[in-house]
């Protein structure tokens, strides 16, 4: 038997892999959404690595953490199924095992995501097989060897080559199966076509409309209400879940006197509310972008919570996903006059499925971690000396007031200023409290008063601008605080956003001209 060269069996082990994972991601659009290997491993791997790395990729690649994730997880399969593939022997055969392996490991995954059954695990097998089938072909030597390739030999064909392009040939089936696979999932298990045809339900009581004077005059802030294409996603799903309506329950449960759940449509029967929230994301840092601003239409969930008479001792709610995730939010945040809102509509339409649809949790004046649960199937009253919920076992603390910040938004960082009159800007926060004040100092001077914009509501961002006069050239630096209606100023103590949200003071070095 001929040998091949290290490179080309190197070769070898990633066109097996992609060939698996082709053939499993394939396969996996004719089973249900559990069967998808790639995503099951991309959850595990997220749900496994400890809580400072998944901050480290948050604070470093914001909303593209997924993504990132998700090539990562096919780089480090690849290069395993590289090496492995040199020790690839008839008697010891390493890729094989290393193939083997990987399919258990993905069927494992598989089977531990919510409602997922034995059948669902066919496609990582099946896709096992191919990977296995491939890596023998293209280590045996049959392609190369002189028996298949004398008359190419002969006709000035290189055997080398001939199995190099075989490789590629292979590794390109396997990423145009897994790239069919993802369309083809999408297509059939998508529920864009539910949400289409989905009409928000008319709100008795409108809230304020949003006044002009709420954005400042003479610089560029971001819009007072966020689009919804342009609100932050943090979340733990690798892949969106796709929950249509007829499928949706919300079970109540725990400490109750009775379990109740809801359909759709028994949501019907209460009465739909809108509100203007903003929500911010614990992992936001000092001056960070985590933070957005919306109008959600919903239903107050101390209305579904009322029927199923929740015990006095109860003091945390352990919300969850369809896709398991879990947040522990205090019984009394969402029964209190805040109108913590199961919320169906995102700015006069239904949810975005990646916000959630049909239905999520909106908690005014919480960390999302604790309170903004997607996709929301399950509502268990318990207590937290009893249960802890996603973040909570990672480290991060069990309630998650959110804190009184502000933002530089203008000037941005390193920006140069020409001399002259100049208006700078940003955002402050204090969710369930409202902010009072912003202040801001140039350099080393005194604190002066920013001017606000409209104040909406306690729950609701608050933006602001400074007008400056730029009479010296150099750099400069602008710092930002805010001072909150409790009268709380914003601490200047420096705090990662680890265990319950970052402190700090905002500061931008700027340049004038």
């Amino acid at each position: 038997m001929a040998t091949t060269s290290i490179g080309l069996r190197m070769g070898a082990g990633v066109a097996a892999a992609a060939v698996a994972l082709g053939v499993a991601q394939l396969t996996a659009v004719f089973f249900s959404p559990n069967a998808d290997a790639r995503t099951a491993v991309g959850t595990a791997v997220i749900n496994l690595t400890p809580g400072p790395v998944k901050e480290w990729a948050i604070q470093t690649f914001g909303t593209a953490d997924k993504l990132f994730l998700s090539v990562a997880v096919i780089a480090v399969v690849a290069a395993l199924a590289a090496v492995a593939a040199i020790g690839e022997r008839l008697r010891v055969p390493l890729g094989t095992l290393a193939i083997l392996a990987g399919a258990v490991a993905g069927s494992a995954a598989v089977l531990a995501r919510p409602g997922a059954g034995p059948a669902d695990i066919i496609p990582t097998l099946l896709g096992a097989v191919c990977g296995i089938a491939v890596l023998r072909l293209l280590t045996s030597g049959r392609i190369s060897d002189g028996r298949v390739t004398a008359a190419t030999e002969a006709a000035g064909v290189d055997p080398g080559r001939r199995l190099s392009l075989v490789t590629f040939g292979l590794a390109g089936l396997g990423l145009l199966s897994g790239v069919a696979g993802v369309v083809l999932s999408r297509r059939l298990h998508s529920v864009s076509g539910d949400r289409e045809n989905f009409a928000l339900p008319s709100v008795p009581s409108q809230p304020a409309p949003v006044p002009a004077d709420v954005m400042p005059k003479g610089v560029d802030l971001p819009s007072f209400i966020t689009p919804n294409a342009d609100f932050y996603r943090i979340d733990t799903a690798l892949s969106v879940p796709q929950l249509s309506r007829a499928d949706w329950r919300l079970r109540i449960h725990g400490m109750v006197d009775r379990d109740v759940t809801y359909t759709f449509d028994d949501l019907k029967k209460f009465e739909p509310i809108e509100m203007v929230v903003t929500l911010t994301c614990v992992s936001n840092p000092v001056g960070g972008n985590l933070i957005s601003n919306a109008t959600w239409t919903g239903y107050r969930v101390r209305d579904l919570l009322a029927a199923s008479g929740i015990h006095p001792d109860a003091d945390m709610v352990l919300s969850t996903s369809i896709d398991g995730f879990t947040a522990g939010t205090p019984v009394d945040a969402l029964t209190d006059a805040r109108s913590s809102m199961l919320a169906i509509g995102m700015n006069g339409v239904p949810l975005p499925v990646e916000h959630g649809y049909p239905a999520r949790l909106v908690v005014p004046g919480l960390y999302g971690y604790v309170s903004a649960t997607k996709w929301v199937v399950d509502l268990e009253l318990t207590r937290f000396d009893r249960a802890q919920a996603y973040w909570t076992k990672l480290g991060w603390s069990e309630r998650g007031p959110i804190k009184t910040e502000s933002r530089i938004d203008v000037p941005r960082d390193g920006q140069q200023v020409a001399k002259g009159p100049v208006t700078f800007g940003g955002v402050a926060w204090a969710q369930n409290r409202g902010v009072k004040a912003v202040e801001v100092r140039i350099d080393d001077g005194p604190w002066q008063p920013a001017r606000l914009g409209a104040s909406y509501s306690n729950d609701a961002w608050r933006l602001w601008s400074f007008p400056w006069t730029a009479t010296q050239s150099g750099t400069h630096a602008i710092t930002v605080r805010a001072t909150d209606n409790t009268g709380a100023v914003q601490t200047e103590d420096q705090a990662l956003p680890v265990p319950d949200g970052a402190t700090g003071w905002h500061s931008v070095s700027f340049g004038v001209d």
